[in-house]
């Protein structure tokens, strides 16, 4: 045995049971010690960024770490993206970049990087295993950095010699995780006092607040209260459906997030902090809290914020149960309508299985679906907590990784399908029951919005073409169909419909391209 091997019985040891790879020549130790140890499934993924992206998902929707193993900093680079978008859900990952034997450092070869330096503005910790004695203790480190208080990604690099040492360290037990920090009855009874004597409170939620638990409790004050519950415009992971209660998802842009905040006098944020704009833009404020208005911090990401708002609740007195809309019916379908958005979530509603899970990296289309299943068949929804566009897929990998017995479904733009469409490739190979939509606009769309609100004049011909994918026009079908995965061009609600129902009645991922 080597000292990899610790390493990964150290990780099944704390429940870490899968790893998303794309591994080079300084991780072979760690690809045998996965071989050897077949208790820790190992999914190939072909690009870095699809295996980010999956490890986010996979937590987000199981609440513990997966590991990656990636290939020296290069490989890691690859993969920021959507460690980014890891970082802002407070996602716990292990991430396990290789890096060159200790001694061959000082040639300064040809992959030779920064490896720390890359880890940083993604990870809330790093480690360098600098002895192979340490191995073990390492990994017991990094899974309970992952765990936080405050969630998040820690990342190990774990130097080739490091790996393939002869000097095997032992295999650590099960460690006591940290968990998350609990409120204080004090404060609790503080913020519900203020809520009593507040005209015009608002709970702004975010991280688990806007998961079952915290939605149901939130629920119950806004009975009691009658005040507005707002969350994220990105929440890491929410909990949508009939039978869960509905808090308004704060506006994209600013002006409207402002109109969505008005007259707040008191706002009690749970598992986040005060709102911001997505982005700057000229006279245009750009914090979001009215001004005037009393902020208390109920709890940010360290805390339980479901459990501290289910206290604050039983605290207020509120009633039992939240007041929930009744399931929503499906319209009869306008078959030989253009396909949009909103055809596309009308199918959702109408066929969608309770218990999907859902991951949106659609943007503007993805505004377009929300709506119709508010109140339709329960659901989790993954929303693009960073920005990064290329993580639908991906996490759609995690998400099924996470829950084999959930549908799950990836609603995707063009342009952002583009990054990481090498996510089929693993969908197909583990045979996930994964449904991609990709919304085929040929465009950038959001950014011609964009493009108008910033005030940079009238686009010419350059500017709008840095923002069209139309010349030539991606292919989604022959993409989907390269990639081992059955692939359909839909132009009508009634094709996307019919697709639909194929696709759910069929195992095995699928790609239904949605023209618009």
């Amino acid at each position: 045995m080597f000292a990899a091997e610790s390493l990964v019985k150290t990780l099944l040891a704390q429940d870490v049971e899968v790893c998303f790879t794309n591994p080079g020549t300084s991780e072979m130790h760690m690809v045998a010690a996965l071989d050897r140890n077949p208790d820790m499934q190992a999914v190939l993924c072909l690009f870095e960024g699809v295996a980010t992206g999956a490890a986010d998902a996979y937590a987000r929707m199981s609440a513990k770490p997966a590991c990656t193993l990636l290939h020296l900093g290069p490989g890691l680079a690859n993969g920021l993206a959507n460690l980014h978008n890891a970082r802002r859900a407070h996602a716990p990952v292990v991430n396990i970049v290789g890096d060159h034997a200790r001694d061959h450092l000082k040639l300064d070869a040809p992959l030779t990087s920064d490896i720390e330096g890359f880890c940083a503005p993604v990870s809330r910790w790093t480690g360098r295993v600098s002895d192979p004695s340490q191995v073990s203790a390492m990994a017991i480190e990094a899974v309970r950095q992952a765990y936080g208080p405050e969630p998040g990604v820690a990342s190990l690099i774990l130097p080739a010699d490091c790996a393939w040492s002869d000097q095997e360290p032992d295999i650590l037990p099960k460690a006591e995780l940290p968990t998350r920090e609990s409120i204080s009855g004090n404060w609790l009874a503080e913020t519900a006092a203020k809520l009593k004597t507040a005209k015009n409170p608002i709970l702004y939620l975010g991280d688990l607040a806007c998961q079952e638990v915290g939605l149901h409790a939130a629920g119950r004050i806004a009975k009691l209260l009658d005040c507005r519950v707002i969350m994220e415009t990105f929440a890491s992971r929410v909990s949508r459906g009939s039978n869960r209660f509905s808090a308004t998802r704060l506006s994209y842009f600013g002006e409207a997030a402002l109109e969505d905040m008005k007259d707040c006098d008191l706002l009690v944020i749970a598992g986040s902090k005060p709102p911001v704009s997505f982005f700057a833009y000229p006279e245009v404020d750009s914090e979001l809290t009215p001004q005037g208005a009393e902020v208390v911090m109920l709890g940010g990401v360290k805390t339980d914020s479901a459990a501290g708002l289910t206290e604050l609740a039983d605290l207020l007195e509120c009633p039992a149960e939240p007041d929930l809309a009744e399931r929503a019916k499906a319209p009869e379908l306008d078959r030989d309508q253009p396909l949009n958005p909103g055809f596309v979530g009308l199918s959702l509603l109408r066929h969608m299985p309770d218990g999907s899970v859902i991951c949106d990296d659609a943007t503007t289309s993805g505004l377009g679906v929300f709506p119709w299943i508010e109140n339709g068949p329960d659901h989790e929804w993954l929303c693009l907590t960073g920005g990064a566009i290329g993580s639908g897929m991906p996490q759609a990998v995690g998400a099924a990784m996470a829950c084999p017995d959930q549908q799950v479904f990836a609603l995707c733009g063009d342009g952002a399908a583009a990054y990481t469409c090498q996510a089929m490739w693993t969908q197909a190979r583990e045979k996930q029951n994964v449904i991609n939509v990709v919304f085929a606009n040929h465009s950038y769309l959001i950014l011609n919005f964009e493009l108008d609100r910033v005030g940079a004049g009238t686009p010419g011909p350059a500017a709008q073409a840095m923002l069209d994918l139309s010349n030539p026009k991606m292919d989604w079908v022959a993409l989907g169909t390269g990639f081992g995965v059955p692939s359909v061009l839909t132009k009508t609600a009634g094709e996307f419909d019919d697709a639909l129902v194929h696709a759910l009645a069929t195992p095995g991922p699928h790609l239904i391209v949605a023209e618009i």
